[in-house]
Parts: structure tokens; C-alpha cells; sequence
């Protein structure tokens, strides 16, 4: 007899969830009530720079203890946030910001348009829509310790629309001292002026962290939009449990222990959706699409030959029936699949199953001569830990040397920013994913950036496609930039700068007494969320 692991966990939650939950958090909860709320988040937060990483755990974490100059609404039109009052010149050359009144870090001290310059340059130097501001910027300076500016060599009428983007790296606002860092060195504190302080004292690395309600912070006073408006916290503490294991996380959930739980594994909806006290709700509607990036600095994959070869290899229903059965189907366009400029130019490659002959004639083609190739798994987050043991499994069977790189999503990233060869300490490969809405503009997304070494971590390089990116801010029309698109597109994938695995959408878990979660790409903000006693 074959027991399916669905089975497994639903009989081993029945035989004893307590026993399952260590018994500090059952107390912690218990003492708690309503004003507390648990979370178990996708991964354990290992960076806290917001900056210096574009994970979303890090960036949930920015949004938390961070706030921002602007943000965008539920339809995702850019909002003013920390901004009270701004302007821009007739030439439409010459930004100026005021910030709005009681705006103070955690510590106690004024933020001051000091501050935001220096938040600003620093988030410049990685974030791709920063990138370009800065490329166009004359001078980014104070006036006054409440206003700042920013001066254009050419108009920019995007820039609202970039400060405001919710894509990780998001412009986070530091204290000066903080944001004086380089954005390669990362921010050692987490103080910030957000609705959440960062309780030091109880963070326990690899075990949890809590967020304290800041009770000096002031909301603006139009109603919770998104991301934007009036940012109310309704309880007096969320703590962020890392609880790896799936199905100690599945009882704590049941049990009362936790209240939410980011990434439950697909095979137990329906048990989720059958427990009267437990719901699912799709916070991200518009998807993300899993991707493999490739390492185009080392050996394979710095030949195109290896890299059209993963293209060809890829079979996307598969890769989907193990990441998100039920909730996923293919993708074929770099752009996502259903923004506005989602195309089928140059999708010839794209077969049902993959095309792992061809894939092998390529790798031949290529002059592969057995290097290792080292993928990273991150064993925390499921789509990482499972697709890339099929992607091996593939891979081997094409006769390419593979080997499985596990950690936690936390050392993940700490590996994939080193440029290496792989036998010191280096990568050729990692599955991650990006929000489909992002994907919709490249100057939003790290993840279409084709710059070299300022381009996210794979770094790919191609300068003809660079040269079409650099044309997307200044294009009149959306007819012309859908054209644009089919022409970057058609470039992208013949130098083949990522391969994508499929689009997805994955559902939270979380008990019905939690309720008020704001439903938004990428992010998860902790406000307005309220807990009623069971």
C-alpha cells in the first residue's frame, strides 16, 4: 500500500498537533490573545537590508519598519506617502518634495529631507528604474530639512511612477548615517520610521522576529489604499516564526499556535479548505512567474549555446504540476502573461514536454565537456527545493554534471551574489520567481536587465537589447511600446537572458479570526490586519 505524503501529514495532524508545536510558542500564544499576531513567512529572514537584496522576505520586512516617499494604490497608481507637498517645474526638468509633518525615526529624531537624499542615491545604484533616474539626474539635493530635490538633464515623466514602484529593491527611506553605506555593503540597523519598530531584544535568528507597534507613528489621514493611504495598526505585536518544516507549520496553523502561514504546500488545500476554522485567500491575483537564472560569468552558461539549451530542455507542465498543480500554466513572454505587453514574438523554442534532444545537441554544440553545473536549492521554499530536483533530474539526463546545492533561502542569496567559479564557492544556476504585474516594465524588474554588472544576480549581458530598454521611458504610445516590446523580446530570447518555468499563483493559509490582510503583488504589509479571540 502506497501512502501519499498528503496522507502522512493529515494522519499525523490528527494523531497529536500539540505535540507538534514547541511548547514556549503555545505559551507565548496562549498568554497573547487578540493584540498578537504569529506569522510563519515563505522563508527565515536572514538580510535585513532591504537595499542590498531584493528578496521579498526583506522586503516585507522594509515595508514594516521603513516607510516611503510614495506608494501605490490598490490599482497601482503612485500615491504620496511621506510627501506632503511636491511640484514639478514648467520645463518638467525640476521635482520638489516637502515632506509632510510628523515623520520621526524610531529612535526619536526628525527624518529630514537629508535623509531621503541619501536614500534615494543609495537605492539608485541597484534598483533598475533608479538606475535610469540617475542616468537622467543633474543634482539630488536638500533645500531645506524638509525638502529636497531632484534635477533632470531631460524630462522624466516616469519618475512618480519609480519612486513609488512596489518591485523589490523598493525605495525604502534610511537615516542619512544608514544610507551613506555603498548599496554593496549592507545596513547593520533596523531603525526606520515605519508603523513597526523591530524589536531587537526578541529576535532569535532562525527562530523568530517581532514587530512592535509604533505607537508614535502617524498614519496619513486618508483611508488604507493598497499600499497607500493611512497605514493603521491594529495589534501590538506580529511575530514572524521561521518554522522550515511543513507539516510542524500545518500544526501549528490547526492548533491556534500561528495564525498565518505563507507557502502551504499545494497537496493540502483541501485539507485547509475542509477545516472550518482555516481559509485560503490569493493575496497576489496577478501571479508571479517562476524562472531559472543562469550564470552567465562562469563556464557553461557564459556560452549562448548552454543557455538556448536550458530553453529547449524545460518542460513548463511539469515544472508547474509540482510548483502549483492546478495553479499554474505556461509562459512564454519575458513581459509575464497577461500585462499589456505579453507577446509571442520569437517563442518558437516553447514545445509542449520540453525538447530534451535538442537541448543535448546544444550542449554538444556548445563544446560542453562535462563542467560541474551547480544549482541552488533552497530547501525552505517549495518551489525551489522541488523544481530544482527535477531540473537536475533533467539535466542528468542529458548527460550534463549536476549537483544540488541545498541551504535555506536565507544562504541562497548570500551564495548567488558571489561571481566565483563553482569550485570556489560559486553557482550556475537558481530558480526564483517575480510578480507578473513587474515583469510588465522593465524599468520596474531587476529581473530584464541586461546591463552586465549592474544587472541582477546571473548578470547577463547584451547590448542590443540594452539599447531597445533605454528607448522604453521616452516611447509616446502604447502601441509603440508594445512594439518595442516584441523587438526586446525577440532579442531576449535569442541570447536567452533567463528561462521561465511557468506562471503560478499561490493562496496564503491562514485562521478566519485573522482578517483586514491587504492583498498586493510582491508585498505583504502588516498593517490594517486585526485578530479576533477564537
Amino acid at each position: 500500500m502506497t501512502i501519499s505524503r498528503r496522507e502522512l501529514i493529515k494522519a499525523g495532524l490528527a494523531a497529536g498537533t500539540a505535540v507538534s508545536v514547541p511548547s514556549v510558542l503555545r505559551a507565548q500564544t496562549a498568554s497573547a490573545g487578540a493584540r498578537m499576531v504569529r506569522m510563519v513567512k515563505q522563508t527565515d529572514l536572514r538580510v535585513f537590508d532591504p537595499i542590498w537584496t531584493a528578496t521579498n522576505i526583506t522586503a516585507d520586512h522594509g515595508l514594516a519598519i521603513y516607510d516611503t516617499l510614495f506608494s501605490v494604490d490598490s490599482k497601482f497608481m503612485p500615491q504620496p506617502q511621506m510627501i506632503g507637498e511636491w511640484g514639478v517645474s514648467d520645463d518638467k526638468k525640476t521635482y520638489t518634495f516637502e515632506l509632510r509633518d510628523g515623520l520621526a525615526w524610531h529612535d526619536g529624531t526628525p527624518v529630514t529631507a537629508a535623509d531621503c537624499v541619501a536614500s534615494i542615491r543609495r537605492w539608485g545604484e541597484v534598483a533598475s528604474g533608479g538606475q535610469l533616474m540617475m542616468e537622467r539626474a543633474s543634482d539630488i539635493s536638500k533645500k531645506d530639512d524638509k525638502t529636497f530635490t531632484i534635477a533632470l538633464k531631460e524630462p522624466l515623466g516616469l519618475l512618480i511612477d519609480i519612486l513609488a514602484d512596489l518591485t523589490p529593491p523598493c525605495l525604502f527611506i534610511m537615516r542619512e548615517k544608514d544610507a551613506s553605506r555603498p548599496a554593496t555593503e549592507q545596513v547593520t540597523t533596523n531603525v526606520g520610521s515605519g508603523p513597526f519598530g523591530f524589536n531587537e531584544a526578541l529576535a532569535k535568528p532562525g527562530a523568530s522576529y517581532a514587530y512592535d507597534r509604533n505607537e508614535k507613528y502617524v498614519p496619513r489621514k486618508e483611508p488604507s489604499d493598497g499600499l497607500a493611504g493611512g497605514k493603521i495598526v491594529k495589534v501590538d505585536r506580529i511575530i514572524w516564526d521561521v518554522i522550515a518544516d511543513q507539516q510542524t507549520a500545518m500544526a501549528a496553523l490547526q492548533a491556534g499556535e500561528v495564525d498565518y502561514f505563507e507557502l502551504p504546500p499545494a497537496d493540502l488545500y483541501s485539507l485547509i479548505e475542509s477545516d472550518p476554522d482555516l481559509g485560503l485567500q490569493v493575496l497576489n491575483k496577478l501571479g508571479s512567474d517562476a524562472l531559472v537564472r543562469l550564470n552567465f560569468l562562469q563556464p557553461p552558461f557564459n556560452n549562448v549555446k548552454a543557455r538556448q539549451a536550458i530553453l529547449h530542455l524545460i518542460d513548463q507542465e511539469a515544472f508547474m504540476s509540482i510548483i502549483a498543480p492546478n495553479y499554474g500554466h505556461p509562459v512564454t513572454s519575458i513581459f509575464g502573461s497577461d500585462t499589456l505587453y505579453s507577446n509571442d514574438e520569437n517563442t518558437g523554442w516553447y514545445k509542449k514536454g520540453g525538447d530534451p534532444e535538442r537541448a543535448k545537441q546544444l550542449f554538444q554544440e556548445a563544446g560542453y565537456a562535462g563542467e560541474k553545473v551547480v544549482i541552488l536549492q533552497a530547501m525552505d521554499w517549495s518551489p525551489s527545493k522541488d523544481g530544482s530536483q527535477l531540473l537536475a533530474a533533467a539535466l542528468r539526463k542529458i548527460g550534463v554534471n549536476t549537483e544540488l546545492a541545498p541551504s535555506d533561502w536565507g544562504g541562497l542569496t548570500e551564495r548567488r551574489a558571489k561571481k566565483d567559479p563553482v569550485e570556489n564557492g560559486g553557482w550556475s544556476m537558481f530558480i526564483t520567481s517575480e510578480s507578473d504585474y513587474s515583469l510588465g516594465n522593465p524599468f520596474a524588474t531587476p529581473m530584464l536587465l541586461a546591463n552586465g554588472d549592474n544587472a541582477w544576480y546571473g548578470w547577463p549581458k547584451n547590448e542590443e537589447y540594452e539599447a531597445l530598454r533605454a528607448k522604453w521611458p521616452n516611447v509616446a504610445t502604447l502601441e509603440e511600446r508594445k512594439d518595442l516590446a516584441r523587438k526586446m523580446q525577440g532579442i531576449w530570447w535569442d541570447f536567452v537572458g533567463d528561462v521561465r518555468l511557468g506562471k503560478f499563483v499561490q493562496p496564503i493559509a491562514h485562521r478566519k479570526t485573522l482578517t483586514g490582510l491587504i492583498g498586493m503583488p510582491q508585498l505583504v504589509p502588516m498593517w490594517n490586519m486585526q485578530k479576533a479571540l477564537a
